[in-house]
Protein backbone atom coordinates (compact mmCIF):
# COMPACT_ATOMS: atom_id res chain seq x y z
CA UNK A 1 0.00 0.00 0.00
CA UNK A 2 2.74 2.31 0.58
CA UNK A 3 4.11 2.00 -2.82
CA UNK A 4 0.81 2.77 -4.14
CA UNK A 5 -0.16 5.76 -1.79
CA UNK A 6 1.76 8.61 -3.96
CA UNK A 7 -0.52 7.37 -6.90
CA UNK A 8 -3.45 7.66 -4.39
CA UNK A 9 -2.80 11.07 -3.56
CA UNK A 10 -2.06 12.44 -7.04
CA UNK A 11 -5.28 10.95 -8.54
CA UNK A 12 -7.26 12.67 -5.39
CA UNK A 13 -5.46 16.20 -6.11
CA UNK A 14 -6.42 15.83 -9.57
CA UNK A 15 -9.59 15.09 -9.64
CA UNK A 16 -10.77 16.73 -6.57
CA UNK A 17 -9.05 20.06 -7.71
CA UNK A 18 -11.36 19.30 -10.93
CA UNK A 19 -14.21 18.54 -9.20
CA UNK A 20 -14.16 22.69 -7.23
CA UNK A 21 -13.80 23.92 -10.85
CA UNK A 22 -16.55 22.32 -12.47
CA UNK A 23 -18.69 23.18 -8.90
CA UNK A 24 -18.24 26.63 -9.25
CA UNK A 25 -19.60 26.37 -12.15
CA UNK A 26 -22.15 23.61 -11.81
CA UNK A 27 -23.71 23.90 -9.07
CA UNK A 28 -26.51 21.26 -9.07
CA UNK A 29 -23.26 18.94 -7.83
CA UNK A 30 -23.55 16.23 -10.67
CA UNK A 31 -20.48 17.31 -12.12
CA UNK A 32 -18.57 16.89 -8.82
CA UNK A 33 -20.76 13.88 -8.03
CA UNK A 34 -19.49 12.00 -11.67
CA UNK A 35 -15.92 12.93 -11.12
CA UNK A 36 -16.14 11.55 -7.09
CA UNK A 37 -17.41 8.09 -9.18
CA UNK A 38 -14.28 8.07 -11.19
CA UNK A 39 -11.65 9.08 -8.21
CA UNK A 40 -13.52 6.01 -6.62
CA UNK A 41 -12.99 3.85 -8.82
CA UNK A 42 -9.50 4.85 -9.76
CA UNK A 43 -8.62 4.37 -5.83
CA UNK A 44 -10.05 0.93 -6.20
CA UNK A 45 -7.74 0.21 -9.09
CA UNK A 46 -4.66 1.55 -7.47
CA UNK A 47 -5.60 -0.62 -4.88
CA UNK A 48 -6.39 -3.94 -6.84
CA UNK A 49 -9.64 -3.56 -4.66
CA UNK A 50 -12.43 -5.50 -7.34
CA UNK A 51 -16.50 -4.39 -6.09
CA UNK A 52 -19.36 -6.57 -6.44
CA UNK A 53 -22.95 -5.52 -6.75
CA UNK A 54 -25.96 -7.30 -6.26
CA UNK A 55 -29.47 -5.80 -5.88
CA UNK A 56 -29.46 -3.12 -8.06
CA UNK A 57 -33.05 -3.49 -9.40
CA UNK A 58 -34.46 -2.42 -5.93
CA UNK A 59 -33.10 0.99 -6.93
CA UNK A 60 -36.16 3.15 -6.05
CA UNK A 61 -37.03 5.11 -8.96
CA UNK A 62 -36.94 8.85 -6.64
CA UNK A 63 -34.99 9.86 -4.22
CA UNK A 64 -34.01 7.66 -0.61
CA UNK A 65 -32.00 7.61 2.04
CA UNK A 66 -29.46 4.96 1.63
CA UNK A 67 -28.20 3.60 4.95
CA UNK A 68 -25.02 1.70 4.99
CA UNK A 69 -22.85 -0.49 7.85
CA UNK A 70 -19.13 1.68 8.12
CA UNK A 71 -16.64 -0.43 8.62
CA UNK A 72 -13.63 1.43 6.88
CA UNK A 73 -12.61 4.59 5.23
CA UNK A 74 -12.94 2.26 2.11
CA UNK A 75 -16.64 2.58 2.27
CA UNK A 76 -16.54 5.84 0.58
CA UNK A 77 -14.78 5.32 -2.61
CA UNK A 78 -17.05 1.67 -2.75
CA UNK A 79 -20.36 3.56 -3.10
CA UNK A 80 -19.24 6.43 -4.50
CA UNK A 81 -17.89 4.21 -7.16
CA UNK A 82 -20.14 1.67 -7.85
CA UNK A 83 -23.84 3.03 -6.47
CA UNK A 84 -25.21 4.43 -9.88
CA UNK A 85 -27.32 6.62 -7.74
CA UNK A 86 -26.72 10.66 -7.77
CA UNK A 87 -26.18 11.35 -4.13
CA UNK A 88 -24.87 13.04 -1.54
CA UNK A 89 -22.93 11.99 1.54
CA UNK A 90 -23.92 13.56 5.41
CA UNK A 91 -20.70 13.90 6.57
CA UNK A 92 -19.12 15.35 10.06
CA UNK A 93 -18.51 19.30 9.16
CA UNK A 94 -14.52 19.48 10.72
CA UNK A 95 -14.05 17.10 7.07
CA UNK A 96 -14.41 20.60 5.72
CA UNK A 97 -11.19 21.20 6.78
CA UNK A 98 -9.41 18.74 4.70
CA UNK A 99 -6.93 20.25 1.86
CA UNK A 100 -8.68 20.44 -1.10
CA UNK A 101 -10.92 17.21 -0.36
CA UNK A 102 -12.69 19.51 1.83
CA UNK A 103 -13.59 21.96 -0.99
CA UNK A 104 -14.32 19.41 -3.44
CA UNK A 105 -16.87 18.05 -0.52
CA UNK A 106 -18.52 21.71 -0.80
CA UNK A 107 -18.77 21.94 -4.52
CA UNK A 108 -20.33 19.00 -4.72
CA UNK A 109 -23.38 19.87 -2.28
CA UNK A 110 -22.68 17.22 0.18
CA UNK A 111 -24.12 18.09 3.52
CA UNK A 112 -21.78 18.92 6.70
CA UNK A 113 -23.54 18.84 9.86
CA UNK A 114 -21.95 20.53 13.12
CA UNK A 115 -22.71 18.07 15.70
CA UNK A 116 -21.12 20.00 18.66
CA UNK A 117 -24.36 22.33 18.21
CA UNK A 118 -27.12 20.65 18.08
CA UNK A 119 -29.07 24.00 16.99
CA UNK A 120 -26.72 23.97 14.08
CA UNK A 121 -27.14 19.91 13.31
CA UNK A 122 -30.75 20.73 13.31
CA UNK A 123 -30.92 23.23 11.03
CA UNK A 124 -28.13 21.54 8.35
CA UNK A 125 -30.99 18.52 8.54
CA UNK A 126 -33.88 20.55 8.07
CA UNK A 127 -32.00 21.64 5.14
CA UNK A 128 -31.30 18.19 3.68
CA UNK A 129 -34.84 17.05 4.60
CA UNK A 130 -35.93 19.66 2.10
CA UNK A 131 -33.39 19.03 -0.47
CA UNK A 132 -34.24 15.40 -0.48
CA UNK A 133 -37.87 16.17 -0.56
CA UNK A 134 -36.90 18.24 -4.06
CA UNK A 135 -35.18 14.88 -5.48
CA UNK A 136 -31.81 14.53 -3.98
CA UNK A 137 -30.75 11.42 -2.52
CA UNK A 138 -28.14 10.73 0.09
CA UNK A 139 -25.91 8.08 1.97
CA UNK A 140 -25.69 8.03 5.75
CA UNK A 141 -23.21 5.56 7.70
CA UNK A 142 -26.02 5.86 10.54
CA UNK A 143 -23.77 4.24 13.29
CA UNK A 144 -22.04 7.48 13.18
CA UNK A 145 -18.51 5.82 13.00
CA UNK A 146 -16.41 3.24 11.65
CA UNK A 147 -16.99 -0.09 13.59
CA UNK A 148 -13.94 -1.75 14.76
CA UNK A 149 -14.78 -5.49 13.63
CA UNK A 150 -17.21 -6.56 11.12
CA UNK A 151 -20.60 -6.65 13.77
CA UNK A 152 -22.90 -3.70 12.33
CA UNK A 153 -23.21 -1.32 15.55
CA UNK A 154 -26.70 0.17 16.47
CA UNK A 155 -27.93 2.79 14.09
CA UNK A 156 -28.50 6.19 15.47
CA UNK A 157 -32.23 7.35 14.88
CA UNK A 158 -31.16 11.13 13.19
CA UNK A 159 -30.60 9.65 9.71
CA UNK A 160 -34.52 7.73 9.80
CA UNK A 161 -35.65 11.07 11.41
CA UNK A 162 -34.31 12.55 7.90
CA UNK A 163 -36.10 9.68 5.48
CA UNK A 164 -39.45 10.36 7.75
CA UNK A 165 -39.08 14.37 7.50
CA UNK A 166 -38.60 14.14 4.07
CA UNK A 167 -41.45 11.34 3.42
CA UNK A 168 -38.72 9.18 1.57
CA UNK A 169 -37.72 5.33 1.53
CA UNK A 170 -34.82 4.12 3.56
CA UNK A 171 -32.80 1.81 1.31
CA UNK A 172 -30.79 -0.22 3.23
CA UNK A 173 -27.18 -1.04 1.85
CA UNK A 174 -24.62 -4.36 3.38
CA UNK A 175 -20.93 -3.95 2.45
CA UNK A 176 -19.35 -7.32 3.01
CA UNK A 177 -15.54 -8.02 3.18
CA UNK A 178 -13.93 -4.66 3.60
CA UNK A 179 -12.13 -5.98 7.14
CA UNK A 180 -10.78 -8.95 4.87
CA UNK A 181 -9.23 -6.36 2.65
CA UNK A 182 -8.35 -3.75 5.18
CA UNK A 183 -7.71 -5.27 8.38
CA UNK A 184 -6.18 -2.73 10.28
CA UNK A 185 -6.59 0.08 8.39
CA UNK A 186 -5.85 1.72 4.36
CA UNK A 187 -2.30 1.25 5.38
CA UNK A 188 -2.96 -2.71 5.50
CA UNK A 189 -5.09 -2.56 2.39
CA UNK A 190 -4.67 -6.48 0.44
CA UNK A 191 -6.08 -7.05 -3.15
CA UNK A 192 -9.19 -8.72 -2.96
CA UNK A 193 -13.36 -8.26 -3.54
CA UNK A 194 -16.15 -6.30 -1.36
CA UNK A 195 -19.50 -7.53 -1.64
CA UNK A 196 -22.24 -4.41 -2.23
CA UNK A 197 -26.37 -5.57 -1.10
CA UNK A 198 -28.73 -3.50 -1.82
CA UNK A 199 -31.52 -4.20 -0.40
CA UNK A 200 -35.39 -3.56 -1.37
CA UNK A 201 -36.35 -0.21 0.15
CA UNK A 202 -38.45 0.35 3.37
CA UNK A 203 -41.08 2.80 3.08
CA UNK A 204 -42.04 5.18 5.47
CA UNK A 205 -45.62 5.98 4.65
CA UNK A 206 -47.75 5.76 7.83
CA UNK A 207 -44.92 6.57 10.01
CA UNK A 208 -44.45 9.16 12.30
CA UNK A 209 -41.37 11.32 13.75
CA UNK A 210 -41.67 9.05 16.55
CA UNK A 211 -40.85 5.67 14.76
CA UNK A 212 -37.56 6.73 13.54
CA UNK A 213 -35.94 4.56 16.32
CA UNK A 214 -37.77 1.84 15.64
CA UNK A 215 -37.00 2.42 12.10
CA UNK A 216 -33.45 2.36 12.65
CA UNK A 217 -33.35 -0.86 14.28
CA UNK A 218 -35.18 -2.30 11.40
CA UNK A 219 -33.25 -1.06 8.94
CA UNK A 220 -29.98 -2.31 11.23
CA UNK A 221 -31.48 -5.87 10.87
CA UNK A 222 -31.79 -5.91 7.31
CA UNK A 223 -28.00 -4.47 6.73
CA UNK A 224 -26.73 -7.16 9.50
CA UNK A 225 -28.40 -10.11 7.93
CA UNK A 226 -26.81 -8.99 4.68
CA UNK A 227 -23.49 -9.11 5.82
CA UNK A 228 -23.60 -12.63 6.99
CA UNK A 229 -22.23 -15.21 4.31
Amino acid sequence: MLIQAPAAVVVTVVLSSLAILVGIVDRSGRGPRALAGVWSRALLRIGRVGVRVDGLDHLPAGPAVYAANHGSALDIPIVFGHLPVDFRIIHKRSLRLLPILGQAMWAAGHIAIDRSHPFRARRSLATAAERIRNGMSVVVFPEGTRSPDTTVRRFKRGSFGLALDAGVPVVPVSIVGVKAIVPRGLLSLEPGTVDVRVHPPVPVEGRGPEEAEALAAEVRQIVSAGCVG
